[in-house]
């Protein structure tokens, strides 16, 4: 049983394909700062600082939104932050 809902069981061999990006609304405000903020100018602002050897490093863009979005949402810390977005589809 589904705890959302009740069910009898017939859906249950059913597939619904979902895209991430169709579960957030197009007027949230991080789709906005999306549009309107071009972070692809950090590429080159760090581009000698990353090697092509060992494992790739994490993007630099995503580095620069985390803080971001702690500053933007009010939220106190960056391990409270790691976990929104681990929890909130809106944040990717």
């Amino acid at each position: 049983m589904n705890m959302l809902s009740k069910s009898n069981g017939t859906n249950r061999d059913q597939l619904e394909m979902v895209s991430l990006d169709e579960m957030v609304p197009e007027d949230y405000l991080v789709r906005k700062l999306e549009k309107a903020i071009d972070f692809s100018f950090i590429y080159d602002l760090v581009e000698d600082l990353y090697s092509d050897r060992g494992r790739p490093g994490v993007d630099p863009v995503v580095l620069i939104k985390l803080p971001f979005l702690q500053y933007t949402f009010g939220i106190r810390s960056m391990r409270r932050t790691i976990e929104e977005v681990n929890t909130n589809l809106a944040y990717r």
